[in-house]
């Protein structure tokens, strides 16, 4: 058992270590395992030659043989780093994988070696030779040379890993000992220190690139590299209690860290499209800004390639952030050329971002013209966004149906490019306080109010932004009373969510009642709302067609255009199917009857609760001349037995009591040619009145009769 990254005498903390580490050696092949919480196998070592005996430190494996000491590289670092951060795998953070394949060192020489053991960056040998042997008679042990052979494996780092050797070598043996005896000799052999050897990594793989430009290999030597210095960094921070980064070591270890990210970025970046997303983290890594990231990937003017598929994947994600750095007009310019070169169809993607904010507009709009036939980029989108108004203004009135297409084409990339309205959304974040609008939203407030609605309605159906979200764009716009109100209506057209339609109506009705009320004035827009009433009547289901006897009731129209469409839209609400009476009953309570749209709308609240017998008094008192239309509504079915209980007596009372009854006349003839058609003649006859008189009810008899005969 060992902790990752420390020496092996080194005592856990009190909750155990981060990683434990199980290495078996066989003479022929060893095994690396982790054991921290599940077993896996992290590397397998071929040896070439039959091993005595094994050291495993935090950085390397030693073994030795009969002749000589040989080093592997060990895969420590990588589990200790995702042991310690569980996100490092991300678009923010990379480590080359435990899957690394082993790599075989240098071997050093030596002569009858029988043991070995590691302390820190020491390694200790223990070796013995024959006296007798035929080349050592005679001679007294002395230190031996340092000699370097490489060892035939698929993948071999060069470099001086071991400074030379000191030797304590044995006295000779006294006189008269054994003829047979043996030498002893104690070797203490001190390792390069990490930054030494990545240094001569780094120089070794530029010359290797130089002889042999294969990009895999490359890779494999600058993630051992990175292992190396993420190992020496972890073993710093141990020693000097987590304040490494301050201290001149610390500082020398960052910065060739940062210097082995960038490398590592600059390789990913020419991958293949498996890994090429790689260069996006190693690049964040490394500290670069875009500009010199930008100028690392500048293609060779002899190089038949153009920019790498990592290079663009990190362009592309890195300029999506919204705290990115703005760049200048000049680098904004290269990436604007870039694009446009090798993917045409990301340009508008990439000019949103606030990095873009100092690129040309000329040079832009030239680009997206030429991609336009091309890759489908909408020009008339980077026209708004740049501020182009003229261009885009001759562009949308060249005829109806361009203006159509355009606008359709403007919508279509709003739904791909959210970043061009809104900033931060991100759809599914559902805080609404993260979305805020750009300054192309603030300019479609007053130059195309319409297709901003429109944009908005079609990034919630796709779930680009929250309906809270959007509400939180449409305050922070100024226009929380108008635009909001047309957006909650656009949904209501389009949505097919029960729950999101059940909240909207409860908004928009408030408004309405707001409005009749002046509780909540709106601020002055200049215009009138989106759709009208008769517009939402005709295209949503939720807005129900009026009922004929509301026309009689009709509120009068006033100069304020929101007291004109406001009652109707809720009187519309009220006869449709969707809207529940009991959510907005309370608001309806502060309405005044006495207007006349106040007392239309509790009419309805009564009408949509059942209670006809109320509302007949109600529109006897108010309005005589609608009864019948109102009870030509909803008088049906098993609800005709009113006309003659309920509505027959009363109209009789009234004609009778009134002076001025010739209303109450007409309804009441309406009623009884209705009750005529329904009810059998003896039935009739028993609900006309005792003192009523016989030449008004006789002709409607004479129908009842003549009707019941024919049937």
């Amino acid at each position: 058992m060992m902790k990752p990254l420390e020496a092996g005498h080194q005592s856990a903390p009190p909750d155990g270590p981060a990683c434990v580490f199980c290495f078996f050696s066989l003479p022929s092949s060893g095994y690396l395992y982790s054991l921290k919480g599940c077993v896996e196998r992290l590397s397998v070592y071929q040896y070439p030659e039959r091993v005595l005996a094994a050291a495993l430190t935090d950085q390397l494996l030693h073994v030795i043989t009969r002749s000589a000491l040989q080093c592997f590289t060990v895969r420590c670092a990588a589990v200790a780093a995702r042991m310690d951060d569980p996100y490092i795998d991300t678009t923010v953070k990379a480590c080359p994988p435990c899957s690394l394949e082993a790599c075989a060192l240098r071997m050093q020489l030596f002569i009858g070696l029988r043991s070995v053991c590691v302390d820190g960056r020491r390694v200790v040998l223990l070796s013995t030779a024959n006296m007798e042997a035929p080349e050592e008679s005679g001679r007294t042990p002395q230190r031996r040379s340092l000699r370097w052979e490489s060892i035939p494996q698929p993948h071999r780092l060069w470099g001086a890993f071991y400074h030379a050797p000191s030797s304590i070598a044995a006295s000779p043996p006294p006189r008269g000992s054994s003829a047979a005896g043996h030498g002893w000799n104690l070797y203490v052999i001190d390792t390069v220190p990490p930054l030494t050897l990545y240094r001569e990594l780094v120089e070794y793989s530029r010359r290797y690139v130089a002889t042999t430009p294969q990009a895999q290999s490359l890779r494999h030597l600058l993630s051992e590299a990175h292992l190396l210095l993420r190992a020496a960094a972890l073993q710093q921070q141990n020693r000097e209690g987590g304040a490494a980064e301050g201290t001149a070591g610390g500082r020398e270890l960052d910065d060739a860290f940062r210097q082995n990210c960038a490398q590592l970025g600059d390789s990913f970046s020419r991958a293949c499209q498996k890994d090429c997303h790689l260069a996006l983290p190693y690049y964040r890594m490394s500290g670069l800004s875009v500009e010199e990231v930008v100028s690392r990937n500048r293609p060779l003017p002899s190089s038949p390639r153009s920019h790498g598929p990592g290079f663009l994947f990190y362009l592309k994600h890195h300029l999506l952030e919204e705290t990115a750095p703005r760049l200048s007009q000049e680098a904004a310019d290269e990436v604007v050329a870039i694009f446009s070169q090798s993917e045409p169809s990301q340009l508008v993607g990439v000019c949103v971002g606030p990095a873009m904010a100092n690129m040309s507009p000329a040079r832009t709009l030239q680009a997206l013209q030429r991609a336009e036939a091309t890759a489908g980029v909408s020009v008339a989108t980077m026209m708004l966004l740049l501020d182009e108004l003229p261009q885009f203004t001759q562009l949308m009135e060249r005829h109806a149906e361009v203006c159509v297409c355009v606008q359709m084409l403007l919508v279509y990339g709003f739904m791909e490019e959210p970043r061009l309205l809104l900033h931060g959304g991100g759809g599914g974040g559902g805080q609404h306080g993260h979305a805020r609008p750009t300054a192309l939203a603030r300019q479609l407030v007053n130059s195309q109010p319409g297709l901003l609605v429109a944009a908005m309605v079609a990034l919630h159906a796709s779930g680009g932004v929250q309906l809270q979200q959007a509400d939180h764009v449409f305050k922070a716009l100024g226009c929380e009373r108008c635009l909001q109100v047309d957006f909650w209506e656009a949904i209501l057209m389009a949505s097919s969510q029960e729950d999101v339609v059940q909240e909207l109506l409860f908004r928009v009705a408030s408004v309405y009642i707001d409005r009749l009320t002046d509780a909540r004035p709106d601020p002055p827009r200049g215009r009138g709302p989106l759709k009208s009433a008769d517009d939402l009547i005709n295209s949503c289901c939720h807005y129900g067609a009026l009922y004929p006897w509301l026309t009689v009731l009709n509120p009068a129209r006033t100069s304020n255009a929101q007291h004109q469409e406001a009652p109707h839209k809720l009187q519309s609400l009220l006869c449709g199917p969707s809207l529940s009476v009991g959510a907005v009953s309370p608001l309806l309570d502060g309405l005044p009857e006495e207007t006349s749209w106040g007392f239309s709308l509790h009419l309805l609240r009564a009408t949509r609760r059942g209670q006809y017998d109320s509302c007949i008094e109600k529109l006897l008192d108010r309005c005589p001349q609608a009864i019948v239309a109102y009870g030509n509504h909803h008088f049906q079915d098993e609800d005709k037995v009113l006309w003659w209980t309920k509505l027959l007596p009363e109209l009789c009372n009234r004609t009778r009591a009134a002076a001025d009854n010739g209303i109450l006349l007409a309804a009441l003839k309406e009623t009884v040619v209705v009750v005529a058609m329904e009810m059998s003649p003896a039935e009739f006859l028993e609900l006309i009145p005792d003192d009523g008189a016989a030449s008004y009810f006789l002709p409607h008899l004479l129908t009842c009769c003549q009707r019941h005969l024919l049937t």
